[in-house]
């Protein structure tokens, strides 16, 4: 019987026809949400959120630390839902709610260390419902729809440029220690990417002056980095690669919402608010 044949790893580690499949599975989901029908995308984001939590406290847990799920489950759904029928006001109340279930279920289920206990799901609260709930309300606003699929641009172009630049001639790692991928050069790609998409983007999308869209660019830039950098910091002190692998090919859900979860709030605050 002939042996057959080794296959090598994929580059990376990755499986890239799975992360094909996974990732143009959720754009078409999320660009049905967002031409025809809205519900669906904010449907998707929950269950991105509660996928994401949950993998959060699963990881936590693998250093011996504790996460009380069940309040991390009702925010996941809470937040969002709440700003789609609510706007920001309801997002806050919503956020006060969800922190309050955290100290109840604490008190309730008798956790020790009380106070680690707690700290754990606030973080977990903030970090991923909270900011992400953002994006939501970008759907409130006149030419909401149009919005969010700015926000979507720039942090493509964020990713996309940077790569690209990234790979083609990165020499100078911005933080080693903690991502070492990320470089200058490939921050400077990302920068000249995104503002130029966003110079043309908002103008034509939104109606709003070449300036908002440059300032986006720059910010989304500036927050998705942070928001990569944030998640490899919680990686490498939980001694992980990646939160999980829910997702093929791509790891854990919050390995691919990190730039998202920072970059939702700028771009609520750049094209929302109204001093734009």
């Amino acid at each position: 019987m002939t042996p057959a044949p080794i296959t090598a790893p994929p580059r990376g580690g990755r499986d890239l026809k799975s992360a094909v499949v996974v990732g143009v599975g959720l754009l078409a989901v999320a660009l049905v949400g967002l031409v025809w029908l809205p519900w669906v995308l904010v449907t998707l984001l929950v269950a991105l959120l509660l996928g994401g939590v949950s993998e959060v406290a699963a990881a936590v847990r693998g250093i011996g630390m504790d996460v009380p799920r069940p309040p991390l489950w009702i925010a996941a759904a809470a937040l969002p839902l709440a700003t789609w029928w609510g706007g920001v006001p309801a997002l806050f109340l919503a956020l006060l709610a969800s922190l309050l279930a955290v100290c109840l279920w604490t008190a309730a289920t008798r956790r020790r260390p009380t106070g680690q206990f707690i700290l754990a799901g606030v973080f977990v609260v903030l970090w991923a419902p909270f900011l992400l709930s953002f994006g939501v309300a970008l759907f409130a606003q006149p030419h909401g729809r149009m919005m969010v699929l700015c926000l979507l641009l720039m942090v493509v172009c964020n990713d996309t440029f940077g790569y690209a630049v990234g790979y083609r001639f990165g020499r100078t790692p911005i933080a080693p220690r903690i991502s070492p991928k990320k470089s200058w050069e490939g921050l400077g790609g990302s920068l000249a990417g995104s503002v130029l998409v966003g110079v043309v983007a908002v103008p034509l999308l939104v109606g709003q002056p070449w300036w908002v869209g440059a300032l986006l660019g720059v910010l989304t830039v500036a927050a998705a980095t942070c928001g990569d950098f944030s998640e490899s910091m919680v990686k490498r002190e939980l001694g992980i690669k990646d939160m999980s692998s829910m997702l093929p090919g791509h790891g854990g859900i919050m390995d691919r919402l990190d730039s998202l979860v920072f970059a939702a709030p700028v771009a609520y605050t750049v094209m929302a608010l109204p001093f734009t």
